[in-house]
């Protein structure tokens, strides 16, 4: 029993990797090959290729990544031919992974879509796309299952697996005792993991920051920062700022955790404040050229899961060209200084929580995945 694993990016990778275990639970004899990165690897996969290394941002990187993206698609197209995978599992990432559903289907082995891109946000007429090229998408989300049902796309809602990524989590006691020494309510600032979020909103994070401080000289900042590199570039950018101000790496979910709210930047970090019940502001800023495409191509009304999930703005969102610090700082400082208010948002989030921030995704897809390969093996049987 062969599958064939693809993931292109580090969520993608860490999505994998969670799955690996429930899919051997499965499959005994189960053997793993693929795109990926460490964490798959760890778990058990074979790499063919490192493509988390090989993460591609905007459309001028991805024009040149062209060349090598076609050299990585021939490897895939080779092991199609000589290891016959009963399916290939794709993990987000939807540029590589159109090409590479079409060289499987062209092979006849059947394509998952596990975690799939955000077509019923961006550019829907990729919903014909999806109907070709996969045989099984399952959704992470119960409208997403919904809009890929309504356009003939066979979907299976299984829930989010960033959950069962949380669930599994252990905080930093040492850490967290540490900073609960110290005087001061605490405010949390997530910036994002990409080069271009740093660029981009820091500035606007951290100048909400000194406005908020301004009113509420008790209140101190922590950055969780996902590298070091990254942790320093905050770091140097702070120093502008006359701020209690620390910036770590690697501490995410105890930045959260300790927080009162938070100021976030628009991504899946909205699910881990939505699963430690954490009310937070959310912005995204944008170029102009960038905002415009937006316009034209956003077919959603909020840009938060947390407020898609709920149909209403519980995280205040904020997508703008220009910097929008002091419509942050007032919704921040109304819920530090409203405690009905705050807490109201509080029980918001621990309702959406109980509903839909469960684990148990990864293994209802290793469930479904089955289910797809023995239908294909009846089939073949019965040709």
């Amino acid at each position: 029993m062969r599958l064939f694993l693809s993931a292109g990016e580090p969520s993608g990778d860490l999505h994998a990797a969670n799955l690996i275990p429930h899919l051997r639970d499965r499959f005994p004899d189960l053997e793993l090959l693929g795109f990926g990165g460490d964490r798959m690897a760890a778990a058990g996969a074979r790499l063919i290729y490192p493509l988390c290394n090989y993460a591609v941002m905007g459309i001028g990187a991805a024009v040149k990544a062209i060349p090598q993206l076609l050299q990585i698609l021939r490897l895939a197209e080779d092991s199609f031919r000589r290891e016959r995978p009963e399916a290939l599992v794709m993990i987000d990432y939807p540029g590589f992974h159109w090409w590479l559903a079409w060289a499987a289907k062209k092979q006849g082995v059947p394509v998952c879509y596990f975690v799939p891109p955000q077509i019923w946000a961006w550019a829907q007429w990729r919903a014909g796309k999806m109907r070709r090229l996969t045989d099984l998408v399952l959704s992470s989300l119960p409208f997403e299952h919904d809009f890929m049902v309504s356009r003939g796309i066979h979907s299976q809602w299984i829930g989010h697996p960033y959950f069962d990524e949380l669930a599994q989590q252990r905080l930093d006691g040492t850490f967290i005792a540490s900073q609960r020494r110290k005087p001061g309510t605490i405010v949390g600032i997530l910036p994002g993991s990409r080069k271009h979020e740093l660029d981009y909103n820091v500035p606007s994070q951290l100048r909400a920051a000194q406005l908020i401080h301004t009113k509420r000289p008790d209140v101190r900042f922590l950055v969780a920062c996902l590298k070091p590199h990254q942790a320093e570039q905050v770091r140097q950018q702070a120093r502008a700022f006359n701020l209690p101000i620390e910036v770590y790496h690697g501490k995410t979910p105890e930045i959260i955790q300790l927080s009162h709210s938070c100021i976030a930047v628009s991504g899946s970090i909205s699910l881990e404040l939505l699963y430690r019940g954490k009310p937070a502001t959310v912005l995204y800023r944008l170029i102009w050229t960038t905002r415009l495409l937006g316009k034209l191509l956003l077919k959603s009304k909020y840009i938060t899961l947390v407020n898609l999930l709920a149909d209403r703005p519980i995280f205040p969102e904020f997508v703008s060209v220009r910097c929008q610090a002091e419509s942050i700082a007032a919704e921040m400082l109304h819920w530090l200084q409203d405690r009905t208010a705050y807490e109201q948002v509080c029980g918001e989030l621990t309702e959406l929580r109980v509903r839909y921030a469960q684990p148990g995704a990864c293994a209802r897809a290793a469930e479904a995945i089955g289910s797809l390969i023995e239908h294909t093996r009846s089939k073949s049987q019965a040709a």
